[in-house]
């Protein structure tokens, strides 16, 4: 027991109660939040704080232009904030340096002095104290076309091997935060630094990590009966090659370990496009591999996996374990999968081979290849064109097993691959799937082949698993202020989401008598009213005719989500003058990224904290607004199964729930399009007219309880 609780203290940087856990935020202008719009408020350290709330004290040491090299032009080493976070003493440091060592005046001391300044930095931290976990942060990456200044291909070749290396070394842990902005350069608007959305995302990463739930006990595998053990690093992690049964395996291990020791098999081409088994042992994953390259998945592979499950879960790894494969590997993911169905927490395939006759066979329209289809057939005992026709030992043939294990799967394949042609795989094989009842997502790469496998931002996959696996975090609950900055959003240009904050916070505590208060996203902030620093009202029609004679103020802000509304209302001071009613319209903005039981979960949240906090007001709630023009779309699909999940609400004392999908839907259930603009999401004024003529009505009714 005293083992354990020392083990939880080391990893989670606990401390006795009411000393809040102390965390420095290291780095360069990246950090400080230079070219973040309101960086006060939305640097990323600042951003985390909102986060983690009162129990952690985060503190921001991010210095402009600054390099990890001594011998660079200004190094972080010089700084007084340098000083100032040793001093602080944290308990967690996160240091995201690199940045400025990429420019051509400091990449010249990159191979001489940048492992050693690094191991250095993080001793130093050490020395002030001995149980501070150290966590370095991969730079982003930079979409400058200076190549004598920050230029990228030296960060993704260069900085981050060499912080890899650093991070493996040193047993620190490591995130990629490159991996979460690649490809996406729009997050950089002066192609260096990340917007103020950007912060949100790394505060969010972050976040994640310095919650991250640990299994009690951080024990690796017995290593007592596996033979010929090589240790060896993998992207700063620690990977061990061995042979268990005379089978060649491959485990890499995490630098903490999650509740519950899930993990990941992985079938075919270990190592390559790694991007998802990176991020998912940053949290608490083991990555395993065991050696069936040459059965095309048949019954000795299956045979060689199920001994090695046994052996992991004999470690006490998790009974349930996710199975990737690409390529050919989803041969024997899938054929594992239809004998063990209870034993699989999801499957992640890419590009993967389900029907052998259509690779290596190339009995449709791919290549095929010759010698690995006179070897599949040699795995399997096919020795006729009879025994072929007869053959059914495929993936595709085996859809009810496969279903029967009623765990989801998530496929990414490249609409153009002449390879692993994708209709006659994973398209067949999703229909199939569907048609039985079963659970399977696809994301189809237009205009790619075979190659590459997996996303640049492998993201949407992890997300997948982290769900999968109950291990995703459901930031949807999590009250949060927004970042959001842009004029776009309907606003006068630098009057972003704080100035809407304290803009309808003034309404808020000036309107007296407040009869009717709006809270929701851009659809409310869209009714108009006394807002002075938002520029599209196409509501203001509506409310001048329906909420005559009323005092009402809409507290609608563009982009927000149920996080933000939490946050609001919190914070807040909307209940200055007791509003009589209150109009709740939100959670459009998650779909992006939650999923329906994530917003469900979160829309329950803002009722349950609008009851305590308006215990003298009427809720009108209407949850999101209707959305997705056709009635059979995915969007109205997830509306629809959202509304389902809230509908109960509406026997609170307070609560006056209404799905308004019928009031502004035709006969065929799909969208008007004269009360709906094109995006399925916002209303046109004649929208609003509706909407009003229906809140004014439920006024009337309500307020004469």
């Amino acid at each position: 027991m005293k083992l354990s609780l020392l083990i939880i203290l080391t990893f989670t940087g606990c401390k006795p109660e009411k000393q809040p856990i102390k965390i420095a935020c290291i780095g360069d202008s990246i950090t400080y939040g230079a070219g973040v719009d309101n960086r006060e408020n939305n640097a990323y350290p600042k951003q985390l704080q909102a986060l983690l709330g009162e129990n952690y004290q985060i503190k921001n040491f991010g210095v402009n232009g600054n390099t990890l090299l001594k011998r660079g032009d200004y190094p972080y080493w010089k700084s007084d904030k340098y000083q100032e976070a040793l001093e602080f003493a944290p308990d967690i440091v996160y240091i995201k340096l690199g940045t400025n060592d990429s420019k051509q005046q400091n990449r010249v001391y990159l191979d001489s002095d940048f492992e050693n300044d690094y191991k250095e930095l993080i001793q130093s931290f050490k020395q002030q104290n001995n149980q501070v976990r150290v966590v370095l942060l991969l730079p982003v990456p930079s979409f400058l076309k200076d190549s004598t200044s920050i230029w990228n291909p030296i960060i993704k070749n260069k900085i981050i091997p060499l912080t890899q290396k650093v991070a493996f070394d040193t047993k620190s842990e490591v995130i990629d935060l490159y991996q979460l902005f690649t490809g996406e350069p729009g997050m950089f608007p002066d192609t260096i630094h990340p917007s103020s959305l950007g912060a949100t995302r790394i505060a969010k990463r972050i976040y994640e990590d310095v919650i991250l739930n640990i299994d009690d006990i951080q024990q690796r595998f017995d290593v007592s009966k596996i033979e010929d053990i090589k240790t060896s690093n993998f992207y700063g992690f620690t990977q061990t090659d061995f042979k268990y049964k005379n089978v060649p395996c491959k485990i890499v291990a995490p630098k903490k370990i999650a509740k519950g020791k899930p993990w990941v098999l992985r079938a075919r081409f270990f190592g390559h496009e790694p991007q998802t088994d990176i991020a998912l042992l940053e949290r608490g994953f083991h990555i395993a591999y065991c050696d069936v390259s040459r059965f095309f998945g048949n019954n000795e592979a299956v045979n060689r996996w199920n001994v090695f499950y046994d052996f992991m879960t004999q470690n006490g790894f998790s009974k349930k374990v996710v199975l990737e494969g690409m390529s050919r590997g989803g041969l024997i993911v899938y054929n594992w999968a239809a004998e063990n169905p209870e034993k699989v927490a999801c499957v992640y395939s890419d590009a993967p081979v389900l029907d052998g006759a259509s690779w290596p066979g190339g009995k449709g329209k791919g290549k095929g290849s010759e010698s690995d289809w006179k070897a599949f057939k040699e795995m399997y005992n096919i020795a006729t064109e009879e025994e072929l026709d007869n053959f059914k030992g495929n993936p595709i043939h085996k859809i009810e097993a496969i279903v029967k294990g009623d765990y989801p799967m998530f496929h990414v394949c490249g609409v153009t691959d002449n390879v692993v042609p994708v209709d006659e795989n994973t398209r067949i094989f999703e229909q199939k799937i569907k048609d039985k009842g079963g659970n399977i997502k696809i994301i189809y790469k237009a205009r790619v082949g075979h190659h590459p496998h997996s996303l640049e931002n492998p993201t949407p996959i992890v997300d997948f698993i982290l769900r999968a696996t109950n291990k995703k975090v459901n930031l949807a609950i999590i009250p949060t202020p927004g970042s959001e900055y842009r004029s776009g959003a309907g606003w006068k240009q630098g009057k972003g989401w704080w100035h809407q904050m304290e803009d309808i916070d003034s309404l808020c505590q000036a309107t007296k008598n407040l009869d009717i208060l709006l809270v929701g996203n851009s659809i409310t902030q869209g009714w108009g009213g006394n807002r002075t620093l938002t520029t599209y009202s196409p509501g203001q029609g509506a409310s001048d005719a329906h909420f005559k004679g009323l005092n009402y103020v809409s507290a609608g802000i563009s982009g927000d989500r149920t996080e933000h509304i939490l946050w609001r209302i919190r914070n807040g001071n909307y209940n200055s003058n007791t509003p009589k009613l209150i109009t709740l319209a939100i959670g459009v903005n998650n779909f992006r990224f939650n999923t329906a039981e994530e917003i469900s979960v979160g829309i329950v949240k803002v009722v349950e904290l609008m009851e305590t906090e308006f215990p003298n007001s009427e809720i009108l709630f209407f949850g999101p607004l209707p959305t997705g023009l056709d009635a059979s779309s995915e969007r109205r699909e997830k509306y629809n199964a959202i509304h389902k999940a809230i509908a109960y609400l509406d026997e609170k004392p307070l609560v006056n729930y209404y799905n308004l999908v019928d009031l502004f839907s035709d006969e065929d259930g799909n969208l008007k399009d004269n009360l709906y603009s094109g995006d399925g999401i916002h209303l046109k004024p004649e929208g609003y007219q509706v909407w009003g003529k229906f809140i004014r009505e439920k006024y009337n009714e309500l307020i004469k309880k």
